[in-house]
Formats: structure tokens, sequence, C-alpha cells
């Protein structure tokens, strides 16, 4: 299974598909399917039944619009004014000890493939 370059809470913008253009926040990812759910994109309408459990805890039924995931190569990361692809960078950083001393140590960061920032 291929590794996601796209996390929740990205902000990307849809190339592909009915709601090219169109651009909003991740607000999950399903990695299995490799499928993300954009705020404010695929939404779909769902017919709820009235379901009466008694109090609080049934239902009320009617119709409920939600965002339907989309598949992950119809997104691309938005940074600053255009679009761009996600890479990845090792990057030297200091770490510190419990005891006090301190340590370099490498950590993987996203940067952008048009710029080469850190995401």
């Amino acid at each position: 299974m291929a590794k996601l370059k796209i996390k929740k809470g990205d902000t990307v913008k849809v190339i592909a598909g009915k709601d090219k253009g169109a651009e909003g926040k991740v607000i999950g990812v399903l990695r299995e399917e490799q499928r993300v759910i954009v705020e404010g994109v695929n939404r779909i309408k769902r017919h709820t039944k009235v379901v009466d459990q008694g109090g609080r805890a049934g239902n009320t039924g009617g119709i409920i619009t939600t965002e339907a995931p989309i598949h992950v190569s119809n997104v691309m990361l938005v940074e600053g004014d255009g679009v761009t692809r996600a890479g990845a960078k090792r990057v030297e950083v200091t770490k510190r000890r419990p005891d006090g001393s301190e340590y370099a140590a490498h950590r993987s960061v996203r940067i952008s493939r048009k710029t080469g920032e850190e995401i």
C-alpha cells in the first residue's frame, strides 16, 4: 500500500471530478481505501428513517447532507496561491535527554516540491 502524502488538516484543491477547482480542508483520511474526505467537496444527501428508541436516544430522520470520500489522486496540496506536490526531507535537530544533556538526531519533515520549503 502506497504511503499517503496528504494528512488531516491540510488544505487541498480538487483537480478532477465534478468539484474540480474547489478548495477545502481535509477532515478525514481513509488510508486503506486511499481516499480523503474534504470539507465542502463531494457532498451527498442521505435519507434517514425516524428511529424511536425513546427519550433523546432516537434520531429525528430526514435528509442529511454529508461529504463523501474522494480518491487521493484527485486532490493536490495547496501552498500559498498555487498547488504543489509533497515530498520528505531529513533534517538534523537537537534533542534533549531527561538528564539535561543534548544530542543530535534526524527528523523527517514534509517539504513542498515546488519551493523546497517545509510544509
